[in-house]
């Protein structure tokens, strides 16, 4: 028998030990708490731990575990990262850590308004997102300026129109984002169509999604008789991608529009981005027409924008922090 060799039971044994519980137990310092129920690591910033979940952002990778992690960031292999994790837990029995109940709070707490728009039509200008998307999106109240941080608020609406979601992002260098408290994602930020359509446009973020609407205006079409829905944030397919479930967000608007056919999959062209499309392509209902349209060049829409436009990402944000002096 090989030396390396981990017995199945156990290895699922291993498997138990999520990512947030390994490093509280193993390696405190590691742990760089951002938000109440959000971490990063003190090594990748910008690799998130939450509820169970990781997911390197900049690397669009992720995973349930610390022995995904060893595999996926430490480049420890299998079985020797299920061993790694073993031999801590033969040192000291973890304390898991509770997950937080999804409790859906009843009412949604908006972020307080500023005064002005000036910083958020600064921000997403300096994106590419042409001037005239944002004031009809600040005057339909879908976009708005956060007092204290001057965070860019995104809303999204019931069909009573009740804002029912908010997502909030930093406007400065930060890579701060967060939904507000109450915020329910079957009703996230979206674009809907001024006339019936057939058709629905799906993206990970509003960014996103206003990048593609300054794109059909670039191109010479009506951006406003289209339906674009975000998904506030990456979509994270089961283990077993026939085991996935439908966002829901797009569950929500398919239910409440049975007249949609077609939907156009424009999420990132990273590996979770990837991924994600594959699972929804098996797990959304077949009578749907489903067409994956990634962006031409770059990571997401807003890159592919900002190439179009010759917007350079570095000189960009200089620009953003010298109007916000």
């Amino acid at each position: 028998m090989r030396d390396d060799y981990v017995p199945p039971e156990l290895v699922e044994e291993a498997k138990k030990v999520d990512l947030l519980t390994y490093l509280q137990n193993y390696e405190p310092n590691e742990l760089i708490r951002e938000t109440k129920t959000q971490y990063c690591t003190r090594t990748h910033d910008s690799l998130k731990i939450s509820n169970g979940f990781w997911h390197w952002e900049s690397k669009g990778i992720g995973g349930r575990n610390a022995v995904d992690f060893m595999e996926k960031v430490r480049k420890v292999p299998f079985p020797k990262s299920a061993k790694v994790v073993l031999d801590k837990m033969k040192i000291k029995t973890p304390v898991f850590v509770k997950k937080q109940e999804k409790i859906e709070a009843k009412k949604l707490i908006l972020p307080e308004k500023n005064t002005n728009e000036n910083i958020v039509k600064s921000y997403l200008k300096h994106r590419g997102i042409d001037e005239e998307i944002i004031q009809k999106c600040i005057e339909k109240h879908l976009i708005y300026e956060e007092k204290h941080y001057h965070n860019v608020v995104f809303v999204g609406y019931d069909e009573m129109g009740n804002a029912r979601y908010a997502g909030c992002r930093a406007t400065n260098e930060s890579k701060f984002k967060n939904d507000a408290t109450g915020s329910n994602k079957k009703y996230s930020f979206r674009l809907e169509s001024n006339k019936k359509t057939d058709t629905i446009f799906i993206f990970e973020g509003a960014i996103d999604l206003l990048s593609y609407a300054t794109l059909f205006k670039l191109y010479g079409l009506e951006w406003e008789d289209k339906t674009m829905i975000s998904l506030a944030g990456v979509y994270q397919p089961a283990s077993t991608i026939s085991e996935s479930k439908v966002p829901i967000a797009i569950q929500n608007y398919l239910e409440k529009h049975p007249e949609i056919t077609k939907i156009y999959l424009c999420l990132d062209n990273d590996e979770a981005g990837r991924n994600a499309t594959k699972a929804l392509q098996i797990v959304l209902p077949k009578k749907y027409e489903i067409i994956d349209r990634p962006a031409k060049k770059g990571k997401d829409y807003n890159e592919y924008l900002c190439y179009l436009l010759g917007i350079k990402p570095i000189e960009n944000k200089k620009k953003i922090e010298k109007e916000r002096a």
